[in-house]
């Protein structure tokens, strides 16, 4: 398969086996990205000329200062992508101010009303930029065409496919939106008789941890063994959310 910079990190995420392997997947590859923009490639033109016009969404932004790697760097970044805001955007919210020289609408409400709100798109565009998640989602939808190839062709990845621990809900609705785009009809039909199986199995078996976990508050099963439920809260919001961050108590 040409794709085998994608097969080495989907074979190592499912051959963990923690639970998602999507997840797993998704947390490595969002770690190389923010250590990747804080290194010397933060430096190159064409990469400063991306965080320039597209910046960082809130997340990374917390995760690249939060890493306390290249500080100077980041400072650099983000010293370059603010004058790229201000050349930008500035010109256009003075154009929408009413009463303003530059100002086209000549007064008429509804055209500067207008002017205001495509102007708000405009900054929401900005905002919602984000070159790694950009990255992000290009490089998991590799990924994703690397799952369906090997589950077609490889019998060893379609077992720890088939008998693994599911999948959160976000990448559950990734993997079927992948079997729309990829899989012929056949293909779409097999898989997601198997995914649904595999899904429901997981659920039924988080659902069951969670209910012990409610019921060991009853005084009469004080004595009781936890069983696998006392990790059930942040097991089920992690598979609920696809947040990986929540930890359970040791």
């Amino acid at each position: 398969m040409k794709e085998t910079i994608y097969t080495i990190p989907v074979n190592d995420a499912y051959e963990a086996g923690h639970p998602c392997p999507l997840c797993t997947l998704q947390q490595k590859l969002d770690s190389d990205l923010v250590e990747y923009y804080l290194g010397p490639a933060l430096m190159e033109p064409d990469v400063r000329k991306t965080t320039n016009e597209k910046g960082f969404c809130q997340k990374h932004l917390t995760d690249l200062y939060c890493s306390e790697e290249n500080r100077l760097g980041l400072g650099l970044t983000l010293h370059t992508h603010i004058d790229d805001l201000i050349n930008d955007l500035h010109p256009g919210i003075e154009a929408c101010r009413p009463g303003s020289k530059k100002n086209l609408f000549k007064g008429r409400e509804k055209d500067y009303r207008k002017n205001i709100r495509e102007m708000a798109q405009r900054v929401k565009k900005r905002e919602d930029g984000c070159v790694i998640c950009d990255r992000l989602e290009n490089t998991m939808d590799r990924y994703l065409d690397v799952i369906f190839y090997q589950y077609f062709i490889d019998a060893d990845f379609k077992k720890r496919f088939d008998e693994g621990q599911g999948y959160c809900l976000p990448h559950l609705s990734f993997l079927m939106y992948g079997a729309a785009k990829y899989l012929n009809q056949n293909q779409a039909a097999e898989f997601l008789t198997q995914l649904s199986c595999l899904e429901k199995r997981c659920l039924e078996t988080l659902r069951d941890d969670v209910e012990w976990y409610t019921l060991k508050y009853d005084y009469r099963n004080q004595d009781k063994s936890w069983k696998n439920s006392k990790d059930a809260l942040p097991r089920a919001i992690r598979r609920l959310s696809g947040d990986c961050s929540l930890k359970p108590r040791q």
